[in-house]
């Protein structure tokens, strides 16, 4: 027996809604209190972060009360240095946009040039397409996006690589989020040169360098999720370290972070094993100390002067 079709009218519809209800029973607040307890730093990423939950919870309450609203776009642009958090960031956000309804699935496709664009006529556009079709529902995050257009190449295939991503970014843009990301500078001249991404991307959000004690805390967090921790003297080598390091070529704020105690946690298992007499304990096996970071070669390079910019490379 088929069931009587209900109609929707002005009157069954909510005259009002509890906008912070709504923020805690969508799941957004754990989505935001989450991103500040893994993610230093970054403020206002984060607050571009809220502000586009708030946005979404007011179109939401708008739908749900029958007056009139447009999904709005929210393909992005993330610039900053790399080790910033940017594909940290797209990874939450896809999951705020899913838990708002925005998107159907919330899952991040990340992906550079290499994975769009072909080497041969004819291989660009099903290269295309195929990783259009896995992003669909979710968020599609092309790094170092500037790479797409190549205008010093007339034989380059970024361009047709440009215009499929324009016409989908256009006519699905209700079924997926398109963020760009790369250093600022070079985004700037991508979308000087493409005025048709810029007139897709709503949100541009910048990711600032990390300060120095940011940086310090960042590696405590990550040795803390490992397993580890830095003694008092290691604790200071590595606030000089972080000094003389982001002056130097090739930094990449919280990334490089990652590579140095990884290096770090090396020299101290070998440490172990050339000094250790007999028994080690929980304790030494979960230490570092002073030597195991002061070793380097950071500390054999010119340490910076207050005078002397820093030095960025791709």
């Amino acid at each position: 027996m088929a069931m009587p079709e209900t109609t929707v009218t002005q009157e069954s519809l909510p005259t009002s809604v509890d906008l912070a209800e709504e923020y805690r029973t969508s799941g957004v607040a754990e989505i935001l209190e989450e991103l500040d307890r893994d993610l230093v730093g970054l403020k206002p990423v984060k607050r571009r972060i809220r502000e586009t939950a708030a946005l979404l919870l007011v179109e939401r309450a708008r739908r749900a009360m029958g007056l009139s609203h447009e999904p709005p776009s929210l393909h992005m642009s993330f610039t900053g240095n790399p080790g910033t958090g940017k594909t940290t960031v797209a990874l939450r956000m896809a999951n705020l946009l899913h838990r708002l309804g925005y998107i159907r699935k919330g899952h991040l496709v990340s992906v550079t040039r290499d994975d769009l664009v072909g080497q041969y006529i004819g291989h660009t556009a099903p290269k295309t397409k195929e990783i259009l079709k896995k992003a669909m529902g979710g968020v599609l995050f092309i790094d170092e996006a500037y790479y797409l257009y190549r205008p010093d190449n007339e034989r380059d295939y970024g361009q047709e690589a440009i215009e499929i991503l324009l016409q989908v970014m256009e006519n699905n843009r209700d079924d997926l989020v398109v963020i760009l990301a790369g250093y600022s500078d070079r985004m700037d001249r991508f979308f000087e040169s493409n005025p048709g991404f810029r007139s897709r991307i709503a949100h541009h959000i910048d990711f600032p360098d990390y300060a120095n004690e940011e940086l310090l805390s960042i590696a405590e967090t990550m040795l803390e999720r490992q397993g580890y921790h830095l003694d008092a003297e290691a604790t200071d080598v590595m606030t000089d370290y972080i000094a003389r390091r982001r002056s130097q070529p090739h930094f990449a704020n919280a990334r490089s972070i990652r590579n140095a105690l990884d290096r770090a946690r090396l020299r101290q298992a070998n440490r172990l094993f050339e000094e250790a007499k007999g028994p080690v304990n929980a304790e030494q096996l979960s230490t570092i100390i002073g030597r195991d970071i002061a070793a380097s070669r950071v500390f054999a390079m010119k340490p910076p002067t207050p005078s002397e910019p820093r030095q960025e490379t791709a």
